[in-house]
């Protein structure tokens, strides 16, 4: 096993970082996208809590597919071992 240098290890942290800032981004847009429908409607009860728990449920899925689309991306299918 090689060990990585600094730059890499930099960069790792950067990618790391651009992840979990764009996922967040994505999280409260879709949020907010589903959970319009809350204000647009004025919804209550249980119909508001449906709606609030979907847009809560969506928001966490698409920070989860954000950060591993760009990890994923970053890592490029290299494959962990000596370089060629």
């Amino acid at each position: 096993m090689g060990t990585r240098t600094q730059a890499q290890r930099d960069a790792m942290t950067v990618e790391i970082g651009y992840a979990l800032l764009t996922g967040v981004f994505v999280a409260a847009g879709l949020f907010c996208l589903v959970a319009a429908p809350v204000v647009g409607l004025d919804l209550d009860g249980g119909a508001e809590r449906s709606v609030l728990v979907a847009a809560a449920v969506t928001a966490c899925l698409g920070f989860v597919a954000r950060v591993v689309r760009v990890l994923w991306r970053f890592g490029g299918g290299r494959a962990a071992g000596p370089e060629a």
